[in-house]
């Protein structure tokens, strides 16, 4: 999982991205490519 400053990017490049907000942090999750996690905060 990587962790960024700025998910709007990361969430553009694939169609399947989701945006989620659990416990205050924003994760980006994507059920068909798994390499696109994403953590923010």
């Amino acid at each position: 999982m990587k962790i960024r400053c700025s998910l709007k990017s990361v969430r553009g490049r694939h169609r399947d991205n989701q945006m989620v907000r659990r416990k205050g942090r924003i994760y980006i999750i994507n059920k068909t490519q798994k390499r696109y996690k994403a953590r923010q905060g």
